[in-house]
């Protein structure tokens, strides 16, 4: 029997991910011993309570309340606590003694991450996070080395299971948002506080992530735009259906060049954007996630799978933890998180891309000429115009004096957010133009 170097690893958090890394490390412990060179002991799981009822049968003498403890004494600390602190000061203690570290805690690192990297950095440790961005999926290792001598340009991710349920429900079954996200909530996918989920913030956190490790530049979370799910219509499904697209919550990352001054600079943005058909980000159901990455030599790479989950997730925990119980047997400092490249992140207003407009006008003679006129402007190109009439309901007095009134669905060229911006407000205000029913961004061609 080959004898192995010891290596002792210390467990933050017992929940669904938590309980699966530990089962997996135990059950699976003389095979991942033979891939690393080393034994991985489980020597603690950090908890609130020891005695709680666990979904997962572990032993009970590896539940301990005693941090600081587990901490000083492991070799490997895996974090799966969530939220900022105490996560935050356990990886700085664990970093600050010699450990390298595995995290999930996307909200840390989109919020503190300069801080941590910068720590493990002075002291040559390890901070590894694929478990951080879309659950199963190896995106963060890719990009930050398959992809290392390439240039990233783009990345097109829908990174929330939650969101991408309730919008192929949606799409697919007719339901309105509030009919699939209860169902999502029926079926675990979604919190009993959706918020994070349905507002945007998770895949803002993870476009964070993403953006600062595909561009090397530090993308604080404040600078990423931010929209969520909760004004998708079902109105606006069909009208995308309609026209060939699906609507998809993306999380978009993107090189971007200023116009006026020439600047190289990046762009972090969540918001529904419809997706043609033929597009592959299209034919993400359920409560997958994918990832699609425009590279300058690899081209259009899409990475797939299950976006949440605990064993999906506890595969990327553990993937991480091989690769730096490999590390730390072969010696040597950690891979630092890069930022050389320091570029500017632009506002929502320098990005261009098309748009899908959706009017309630009155219907009178020139109405159409008159509101192209206002695209006109502005610098915004129309693509195409379609219209259907809703004629006034007989039956009241005043019928004779009411006008029918037309929807507009009018689709535009690549424009800039600020001129569109600047359109939509103008709309608003004309007189033919009774409501701005939605505007919606085209993105993925």
């Amino acid at each position: 029997m080959i004898e192995y170097r010891n290596l002792r690893v210390a467990l933050l958090g017992g929940g669904s991910v938590g309980a699966q890394v530990a089962r997996l490390l135990l059950e699976q412990k003389e095979e991942l011993a033979n891939r690393v060179g080393a034994s991985l002991e489980l020597v603690g799981i950090l908890v609130r309570d020891v005695d709680a009822e666990r979904t997962v049968d572990l032993p009970r003498e590896l539940f301990t309340t005693d941090a600081e403890s587990l901490i000083l004494g492991a070799d490997v600390v895996i974090e799966l606590m969530g939220g900022l602190e105490p996560a935050r000061s356990y990886i700085l203690m664990a970093i600050n003694s010699g450990a390298d570290v595995v995290t999930a805690n996307k909200a840390l690192l989109a919020t503190h991450g300069p801080e941590l990297f910068a720590a493990a950095d002075q002291v040559g440790a390890q901070l590894n996070y694929e478990a951080a961005v879309a659950g199963a999926i190896p995106i963060v290792r890719p990009l930050r080395d398959s992809l290392g001598g390439d240039q990233v340009n783009r990345i097109l991710g829908i990174v929330n299971g939650t969101t991408n349920f309730i919008l192929d429900r949606m799409d697919t079954d007719g339901d309105t948002l509030e009919e699939a996200l209860r169902l999502a909530t029926d079926l675990g996918y979604a919190e009993a506080d959706p918020t994070a989920d349905i507002g945007g913030y998770d895949a803002a956190q993870k476009a964070a992530i993403l953006a600062s490790l595909a561009f090397h530049t530090n993308v604080p979370l404040e600078s990423v735009y931010r929209e969520g799910i909760t004004s998708v219509t079902p109105a606006q499904i069909e009208s995308a259906r309609k026209a060939g697209y699906v609507v998809k919550l993306l999380a978009i990352c993107e090189r971007l060049v200023d116009a006026a001054t020439g600047r190289e600079g990046v762009s972090a943005r969540v918001y529904p954007a419809m997706v043609h058909r033929s597009h592959p980000l299209a034919s993400v159901h359920g409560a997958n996630n994918a990832v699609f990455v425009e590279a300058e030599a690899a081209g259009s790479l899409m990475f797939y799978g299950a976006g949440a989950g605990g064993v999906e997730t506890a595969s990327a925990v553990l993937g991480d933890l091989v690769s730096l119980a490999r590390r730390h047997i072969a010696g040597g400092p950690g891979v630092a998180a890069s930022s050389h490249a320091d570029l500017p992140v632009f506002s929502i207003d320098s990005i261009t891309t098309r748009y899908a407009v959706t009017l309630e006008v009155t219907d009178e003679p020139g109405v159409l000429a008159t509101l192209a006129g206002v695209f006109s402007d502005h610098g915004v190109s129309l693509a195409l115009v379609e219209q259907s009439m809703t004629p006034a309901q007989p039956g009241t007095a005043s019928n004779a004096a009411v006008s029918s009134t037309a929807t507009l669905v009018i689709g535009t060229h690549e424009a800039t957010e600020a001129a569109l911006a600047a359109t939509v407000k103008d709309l608003a205000g004309n007189k033919f133009v009774t409501n701005v029913a939605s505007v919606l961004r085209v993105e993925g061609v």
